[in-house]
């Protein structure tokens, strides 16, 4: 990662880091941003957030995570630009970035779960308080995004971001930052998680649409199922074994084993998902806690399962499982069933780790 100081040097972190050099060029808009292409705009965000009393009233540990927020906030403007009848945009960079910032911090950067994390949510969530007034469900997007990063960060890297740039309707960008932090402090999210009555009023809160949060729901969620998470070879297995080893489990990888299904066959795999719903009805019918035991990297997929689960009346606690992207590479080839390479870099690619507004309760276990 990298060092917080007044005398940073710009041509030494982009001699250092290709894809900040890869920002020259990459072209913007006039309108919004008459100081050139995303390079020179990035400059100018880390030399303004620099000289910002809230930034320098700081931690240095919280200095640190925003000023790589602004480091890599338009990290993907390179690969999403377009250039549409003389108008130039860059749709979904921020989403794509955050990708891109998780993958960057977890292979070369040998960075701790949570700071990487915080620094790819930071940059998902950058333009959020500019658009937040005009988003169609802000309170729900504020109050999720509250969850996992300190909505006070976000607001000192958006007004960075806004300072620096030039364009006609600066100060429009900064009353819109006004009323994020207006809406944050009216929603009780300003610089905190919004303190829900309970677990399960988060839960059914973030899971149902048109949920009140301040419903508090009768406590009928009487049993548990944890939902394991993590790459091949991040330890899931073992702890199954060694932590949870008096819970029935469904293990994917045993029903695909048992049915000689390997992990390549598109629809063997829908087979053995098929089977293990079957098997996990059972167990939610009888109201009997049970692991279900899988990958599960995104979020698409988890979604599926926990409505399943909910629908049933349990309670959803996921378990995250991570080792170091060497360790990680080191164990795959020491596997008993190993994944090609290519395969576990894809897997790798499409990682989503999950948060805390999925379920009723969420471990993140770190190697």
């Amino acid at each position: 990662m990298w060092k917080i100081n007044n005398t940073y040097n710009f041509e030494e972190l982009t001699n250092k880091f290709t894809w900040l050099s890869d920002m020259k060029g990459v072209p913007q808009d006039a309108i919004y941003h008459a100081e050139g292409d995303v390079y020179i705009h990035t400059q100018m965000v880390v030399e303004a957030l620099q000289q910002l009393e809230e930034f320098k009233n700081l931690p240095k540990n919280e200095q640190h995570l925003i000023f790589a927020a602004a480091l890599m906030h338009d990290i993907e403007k390179r690969s999403t630009t377009i250039i549409d009848d003389g108008r130039i945009t860059s749709p979904g960079h921020a989403k794509k970035g955050e990708k891109t910032v998780r993958k960057l911090l977890y292979r070369e950067g040998d960075t701790p779960y949570a700071t990487r994390e915080y620094v790819a949510k930071l940059v998902r969530y950058h333009g959020l308080p500019i658009w937040a007034i005009e988003k169609p469900n802000f309170e729900l997007l504020l109050l999720k995004t509250a969850l996992s990063i300190n909505t006070f960060h976000l607001y000192i890297l958006a007004k960075a971001d806004i300072l620096g740039r030039k364009c006609n309707d600066q100060q429009d960008l900064l009353d819109r930052l006004g009323y994020f932090k207006a809406l944050c402090q009216e929603l009780n999210c300003w610089k905190q998680a919004y303190p829900f009555p309970s677990k399960e009023s988060q839960f059914n809160y973030f899971l149902k649409e048109d949920s009140s949060r301040f419903y508090e729901p009768f406590k009928k969620n009487d049993f548990e199922v944890i939902l394991m998470c993590g790459l091949p070879g991040s330890g899931k297995d073992t702890f199954v074994k060694e932590r949870l080893k008096n819970i029935p489990c469904i293990s994917l990888d045993a029903i695909r084993r048992a049915n000689r299904i390997k992990p390549t066959n598109k629809s063997g795999n829908g087979k053995v998902v098929q089977i293990g719903t079957e098997m996990a009805r059972q167990y939610l019918r009888a109201k009997q806690p049970f692991v279900w035991n899988a990958t599960n990297i995104t979020r698409q997929l988890r979604g599926k399962l926990i409505r399943l689960f909910s629908d049933y009346g349990a309670q959803v606690k996921i378990v995250y499982m991570e080792v170091s992207y060497n360790e990680l590479i080191k164990r795959n080839k020491n596997r008993e069933y190993p994944l090609p390479p290519n395969i576990l870099e894809r897997m790798i690619n499409k990682l989503e780790p999950p948060t805390p507004d999925e379920c009723s309760e969420l471990d993140i276990i770190e190697y």
